[in-house]
């Protein structure tokens, strides 16, 4: 008997259940809704979105509107977004993740707590993501973003740092980066570091290398924009090398499912739970 099993653990986190319910509501009022850049990073639930009515735009279509309804993905945004739609006279649906929004707000008064620009905001983050640049507005474009430890080496350490994390990034990679500041930074200058990682992502580690561990096949379901997908990905890697990074079950290689007799399948923050059931259904079809 082939065992084919979903993990509990892997889906939306609470912000893009929150996100898709408001789109979800909205929509069903009949009328036209946009959504400022992808409401989800997985392109088969944002193709399931635009069945229904939802319109996906970028800045520049954005700064054009008004008199309209847009809303604003658990991601965050700048303040200029904000400030456009007032004076555009759009009505803004706002899905930032509470999470997300909390830390805009420590970043905003950090940044502006320096009158003199005699400190650094550091932001640990995927460069040119929705989240980051949401983090960076929020500094009047000061901050300077990381992705890892050998960016964190190439700071003025002459300089007092306040060091901040994008809310879906590494944990261990993060304490690194913390360690190498403490270590290295002039004794005339002060470090302070927020942990703004989110524990709901975060906790999903310990749960993916366990579930990776239990099975001999794993397929990762996740959209390749996902910085959360990505990371969860290589976890299940390091544990279990027999795992595949998939964005739906029309990717699966059938030949990988020969003499196996246990297969996960999982998924990132970003990948809706009816997909990884498509890609379990499947599987026990063709087995």
């Amino acid at each position: 008997m082939i065992k084919v099993e979903i993990d509990e653990g892997s889906g939306f986190c609470f912000g893009v259940v929150t996100a898709i319910k408001k789109a979800e509501e909205e929509l069903s009022k009949g009328k036209p809704l946009y959504c400022l850049g992808d409401i989800v990073h997985n392109n088969c639930e944002v193709e399931r979105l635009k069945k229904i009515g939802l319109i996906i735009i970028d800045h520049k279509t954005f700064e054009k509107l008004h008199h309209v309804k847009v809303l604003l993905r658990a991601h965050g945004e700048p303040p200029e977004t904000y400030q456009i739609a007032k004076e555009n006279d759009i009505e803004i649906i706002d899905a930032t993740c509470p999470v997300v929004l909390q830390l805009q707000k420590k970043v905003n008064i950090e940044s502006h707590s320096d009158n003199k620009g005699e400190k650094l905001i550091v932001i640990y983050g995927k460069s040119g993501h929705a989240e980051v640049l949401g983090l960076v507005g929020q500094t009047e474009g000061k901050a300077i973003v990381i992705e890892n430890l050998e960016e964190a080496k190439k700071l003025d350490l002459r300089k007092s740092i306040r060091l901040f994390s994008q809310t879906t990034k590494s944990v261990d990679e993060f304490w690194k980066i913390i360690a190498y500041i403490k270590e290295h930074i002039s004794p005339e200058a002060t470090f302070e570091y927020n942990d703004t990682i989110c524990r709901q992502v975060s906790n999903r580690m310990p749960n993916i290398r366990r579930f990776a561990a239990s099975h001999e096949l794993i397929f990762f379901v996740s959209g390749k924009k996902s910085s959360n997908g990505k990371m969860l990905f290589e976890e299940c890697k390091k544990i279990n090398s027999n795992s595949h990074l998939i964005d739906d079950e029309k990717e699966i290689d059938d030949s990988l499912l020969q003499g196996i007799r246990s297969i996960g399948v999982c998924g990132a923050t970003s990948t809706p739970k009816w997909l990884m059931e498509n890609v379990a259904e499947y599987i026990r079809l063709k087995i």
